[in-house]
């Protein structure tokens, strides 16, 4: 019997942004390079008699794109992305913020 952990291994090294996503695209001159934060974790192992298991799952958030138009290349988020980064990072920092000043006029 094979052993599992290697097995799963090999396949996760296809898992990217390329499966995800897709190749780079090229429409009307305009090069469209897509870009995600992929993670994946996996796990197997077996017993004495042989008898295994294993199982693993994966996740791909999209970032944005590299777009290139003729010599510039460019750095385009995602919007919804963004939005969903920024809006509890602004929350916690503007919390941290108000203890700090609170802190201060003690």
């Amino acid at each position: 019997m094979p052993n599992i952990a290697l097995e799963l291994g090999k396949m996760s090294a296809n898992i990217g942004v390329t499966s995800s996503y897709g190749e780079q695209q090229d429409v009307d001159g305009v090069r469209i390079v897509p870009v995600a934060a992929t993670w994946s974790g996996f796990g197997g192992g077996s017993d004495e008699s042989g008898n295994g298991g294993g199982g693993g799952g994966g996740f791909s958030a999209p970032i944005g794109a590299y777009i290139r138009r003729g010599d510039t290349l460019t750095f385009e988020p995602n919007l919804v992305s963004l939005l969903a980064v920024a809006i509890p990072f602004v929350w916690v920092a503007g919390r941290a913020l108000s203890r700090i000043i609170r802190a201060l006029k003690k």
